[in-house]
């Protein structure tokens, strides 16, 4: 699959869109964030 057809989403904490990476293959339904910095200051915000 080409890189321009992957899914994506966007990162409620920055604000930018991020597309779908092999890693997230079996969870993609409950990844939230782009980042683990993001995943961390979701509390912040």
């Amino acid at each position: 699959m080409k890189k321009q057809h992957l899914p994506t989403k966007v990162c409620p904490i920055c604000g930018k869109p991020f597309t779908w990476r092999k890693k997230w293959a079996k969870v993609w339904n409950e990844v939230k964030y782009c980042s683990e910095r993001c995943k961390r200051n979701k509390k912040n915000n």
